[in-house]
């Protein structure tokens, strides 16, 4: 009889599958200019018992937003669902981005939607539409 692998083994290719998948839509390091992160954000910065916080926190405008919202929906509707809604568009209200896809023109259907926290990144809702 074969033993059966270890449920940690197991629920560390889970873990890794989001962190790959991750990995694939972010830019390359060398594709992060300047205006990407301004000097002066770095230079100025709020510093607690919990840690350092960002001034305008960790999701600081909608480049982050969709990147976040992707990393999260990949995983759970699968590469080429997501990449067909795009392009994707975030809009922020009251410190939460709500990241959606888009439909063509003339398709039925609906998109994925995420809310993401501005200062802390927190995934506050996810639901993809019919």
């Amino acid at each position: 009889m074969f033993a059966k692998p270890p449920l940690s083994r197991f629920l560390f290719g889970l873990l890794l599958v989001p962190v790959v998948t991750w990995i694939a839509v972010t830019p390359a390091i060398d594709e992060i200019s300047e205006s990407t992160f301004p000097a002066e954000h770095a230079l100025t910065h709020v510093q607690d018992a919990r840690g350092f916080v960002p001034p305008h926190g960790f999701v600081p405008d909608s480049a982050t937003a969709v990147r976040i919202a992707v990393a999260v929906w990949i995983p759970i509707y699968g590469a080429s669902e997501i990449r067909s809604e795009q392009p994707y568009v975030a809009r922020l209200k009251q410190d939460v981005w709500t990241v959606t896809g888009t439909l063509p023109q003339g398709v039925i259907g609906g998109t994925a939607e995420a809310r993401i926290a501005k200062r802390d990144g927190r995934i506050l809702f996810v639901i993809h539409s019919q």
